[in-house]
């Protein structure tokens, strides 16, 4: 900006937006104060890098108008937690897998927990079973991002919308 720009030549743009061409970097200096404004280094990449006469304080507080308006626009994918035992009951399940496909079109992802208490950790290939089924059932709408795994005494799977 201003005085920090180092360069000798730069392509010139003007505050109505003309390109008037390559100049040293004193004229443009020049031009930007006789018309109260500042000159600018839009693109400082280019061979000669491409300035421009403006006013810089509107300039910075357009850009972080944009900036807002795009962290506005985007969404933020959550991660929902089903949490399930192995011997589960079939209302039980319809409940759960409800859920999961609600969760699923809010684009959301979805952990799937399945929890072993005592003995059940002796029977893990039901619990196995039980994910399996959840990931067939749900297979259109979701696709595997982590297959089944066992951490401690619970077996974890994500799933993300497809």
């Amino acid at each position: 900006m201003n005085d920090a720009i180092r360069v000798r030549e730069v392509r010139l743009i003007d505050a109505d937006g003309d390109n008037k061409g390559v100049v040293s970097t004193e004229a443009a200096l020049e031009n930007a104060r006789a018309v109260g404004l500042d000159l600018v280094e839009v693109s400082p990449d280019a061979n000669p890098p491409v300035c421009k006469i403006l006013d810089y304080g509107k300039y910075k507080y357009q850009e972080q108008k944009k900036a807002a308006e795009a962290r506005k626009k985007q969404k933020t994918v959550e991660v929902k937690e089903i949490k399930m035992r192995p011997n589960i009951d079939n209302h039980d399940y319809d409940v759960k897998m409800r859920s999961m496909k609600r969760f699923f079109d809010d684009g959301d992802k979805v952990k799937v927990t399945l929890r072993f208490r005592g003995r059940e950790m002796a029977h893990q290939q039901l619990g196995r079973e039980l994910l399996l089924k959840v990931r067939a059932e749900i297979e259109e709408i979701a696709k595997v991002e982590s297959e089944p795994r066992l951490e401690g005494r619970q077996m974890v799977m994500v799933l993300a919308p497809r």
